[in-house]
């Protein structure tokens, strides 16, 4: 139940509240090697692996629809449960 909550309060939220969501990330010179990171909750990700998957969520929930995933952190908690994912977008 409380999952459903949370995707419910996710997706029906206004973009305008996640605008400062996104950690500042590190840029080059060049704008294309910019990079921000952004957390996710587990909920949203089914298969960490499937980047193409991660990508889709990170493009929905930013809505940046170029945003390249670049890399996937597993956030755990003490007890080694999945408590979300830092992902490394571009």
């Amino acid at each position: 139940m409380l999952c459903v909550v949370i995707l419910i309060f996710i997706f029906l939220t206004p973009k305008s509240w996640f605008e400062n969501s996104e950690r500042r990330g590190y840029c080059s010179a060049s704008k294309r090697h910019c990079v921000n990171m952004c957390s996710l909750v587990p909920e949203l990700i089914e298969n960490a692996e499937d980047k193409g998957q991660v990508e889709q969520v990170v493009r929905t929930f930013t809505g940046r629809n170029d945003a390249q995933v670049i890399n996937v952190r597993r956030v755990v908690d003490k007890d080694g449960k999945t408590r979300g994912y830092e992902v490394d977008i571009r």
